[in-house]
């Protein structure tokens, strides 16, 4: 799998641990930045992740600012963007199995890195689910053709 990761200044540490989760399981990456604890806007990393996912070059993307929260809302303007905030086992399962979330968001200020790490190979390792599903996601990408 093809994934694209970026953090802002408040997700840099862990980016790394999640960098080194993606080469022991043998997915592909691209590190979109920062590439250093010095403040910057989480936008200037969600927009270019996001529309590399939405432009079909990575099959996912994974963002992390200190909440999660920021660079999951600028990864959401981009459109065919389903990016989901995941602090718990269970969420990172169903938003793969009934949101198809392509983007993953976390902040580091919020989970540690075992949990985190726990969370990512979980939601890599779910499948969408389709069926009743696909109605409701098909929804909002019709949504985003208005």
């Amino acid at each position: 799998m093809k994934i694209a990761i970026g953090a802002d200044h408040g997700g840099f540490n862990l980016k790394k641990e999640i960098i080194g989760l993606l080469e022991e399981l043998g997915h592909e990456y691209k590190d979109f930045g920062t590439h250093s604890a010095e403040s910057i806007d989480y936008p200037d990393v969600a927009i270019p992740v996001a529309e590399a996912v939405a432009a079909g070059e990575f099959d996912r993307g994974i963002l992390i600012c200190g909440t999660g929260i920021g660079i999951g809302i600028a990864a959401n303007k981009v459109k065919g963007i389903r990016a989901a905030l995941v602090h718990d086992s269970f969420s990172a399962k169903a938003t793969r199995q009934h949101n198809d979330s392509n983007i993953m968001t976390m902040g580091e200020r919020v989970v540690g890195p075992g949990l985190a790490l726990d969370l990512v190979a979980t939601w890599l390792d779910t499948d969408f689910e389709g069926g009743r599903h696909s109605n409701r996601v098909d929804k909002m990408s019709a949504y985003e053709t208005k």
